[in-house]
């Protein structure tokens, strides 16, 4: 008796290592699995009907007591924006957008990795991989891939050409959101290394703005076998005493002309409260969710308080875009695939470092070439003489005169032309 109960035991004990066993080895399997699938965008008609109904629904605020958009953005401005939203906007047209490109999933570090892939016809194109930030998405570089990927039907030669990749952040629009804490810049950089190395690529080079340029900045950092080099339009290049001044507003001394200019531009925007954002979600980003996540108008108006999207026309002003449907389109993007709270995170996980701050993002230990260029209506315009201070190996510095903080989605045609020139001794 006692040793068919024994036996009873061990079959039983090996009947749930077994399952156990099995469990563990399908979960590896997962966040293991390189497979880079197809993906093709496809929103319910139930997720744009609630939309549609929660903008009807809106709740709004009394109007500001102040005539500029120091309290935020005006009510007026925010009523026609999201009254157009609920009645003449077309998400369709947005997806169609997406659609139109070759687009994957793949796993990386346990998460799904969304990606633009457009390969060039021509056979010496250079492997570009481009980072957007928030509030951003894809949706900022819609109008380079056509010139990048196929530069003789733009004005371009054939030898300008690029193949380009462009990931979603993670927790950000139709990528996976990370279920753990760590997905910092660093992470995120490692991350597009294996996406470069996993599609191919043996040499390519990297560009980012926002987040996005902190991601290549750690690329750089990193240094992988194959990264030829990075493009920035926000750099970090603000000198240790500049940042320890911000706070009173007051320009070190030996500032040039110049320098104090960018370092007043800067010490400014912070007074006047347009990064509020910011600290908001390094500190509480869960708590922003909440609201964010339950209202489209609330969602519209936080995602406005960056500086970079505040300023913009609309279309009102034929020389800049993106449009009322392309702003639209972007936090459309952050409503329907509910990641407004995920996307917030990277402000939380990267609370130690300034992004603008040569110091704490290391560029003096870069060695690979890096080029910059300066749109003069961004958040932060760094004088060339940081940048050569910052990054030891600076190969392009340039100057432009138009254009702002999300420089591919106002002035495509010269983001562009920036990029070509940037890179073009490193072919």
């Amino acid at each position: 008796m006692k040793n068919k109960v024994k036996i009873i035991a061990y079959t039983l004990w090996a009947i749930l290592f077994a399952v156990v066993f099995s469990e563990v080895t399908a979960q590896e399997k997962i966040k293991t699995d390189e497979t880079i699938r197809s993906y093709r965008i496809n929103i319910s008609n139930a997720d744009l009907k609630d939309l549609k109904e929660r903008i009807q629904d809106t709740k709004w605020p009394g109007k500001e007591t102040v005539a500029d958009q120091s309290q935020g953005a005006n009510l007026s401005k925010m009523k026609d924006l999201v009254n157009y939203w609920g009645t003449s906007y077309d998400w369709r047209k947005a997806e169609a957008k997406l659609n139109a490109y070759p687009q994957f999933v793949t796993k990386i570090d346990g998460v799904d990795i969304h990606f633009i892939h457009v390969r060039s016809k021509e056979a010496d194109a250079m492997p570009l991989i481009l980072s957007h930030g928030w509030p951003g998405s894809v949706f900022e570089f819609m109008n380079v891939i056509g010139p990048l990927t196929n530069p003789v039907a733009y004005g371009g030669k054939a030898e300008d050409a690029f193949d380009v990749i462009i990931p979603s952040l993670p927790g950000f629009g139709f990528s996976g959101k990370p279920t753990e804490a760590g997905w910092n810049i660093d992470r995120i950089a490692k991350a597009w290394v294996v996406l470069m190395d996993r599609l191919g690529y043996k040499h390519y080079v990297a560009q980012g703005g926002d987040w996005g340029a902190g991601i290549v900045n750690s690329m750089a950092l990193q240094a992988p076998v194959g990264l030829l080099g990075i493009h920035s339009n926000l750099p970090a290049t603000l000198p240790t005493e500049g940042g320890k001044a911000l706070a009173s507003g007051i320009a070190p001394e030996g500032f040039s002309e110049k320098e104090r200019a960018a370092f007043t531009h800067l010490s400014k925007s912070i007074k006047e409260g347009d990064f509020i954002y910011k600290m908001t979600m390094t500190s509480k980003p869960q708590a922003v969710g909440y609201a964010l996540n339950d209202s489209p108008a609330g969602l519209a108006a936080w995602l406005l308080l960056h500086p970079g999207f505040a300023n913009w026309s609309y279309g009102t002003d034929p020389k800049q875009s993106p449009t009322k449907d392309q702003v639209l389109d972007d936090i459309s993007l952050y409503w329907l695939t509910n990641s407004a709270t995920s996307a917030a995170r990277i402000y939380w996980e990267n609370r130690n470092i300034e992004i603008v701050g040569s110091a704490s993002m290391k560029t003096d230990q870069i060695k690979i070439p890096v080029a910059i260029t300066v749109f003069p209506y961004d958040v932060f315009t760094s004088p060339e003489t940081w940048a050569r201070k910052a990054f030891k190996n600076l190969i392009y510095f340039h100057e432009v005169d138009r254009g702002g903080h999300f420089a591919a989605w106002e002035q495509p045609e010269l983001f562009t032309g920036e990029l070509r020139l940037a890179f073009k001794s490193l072919r």
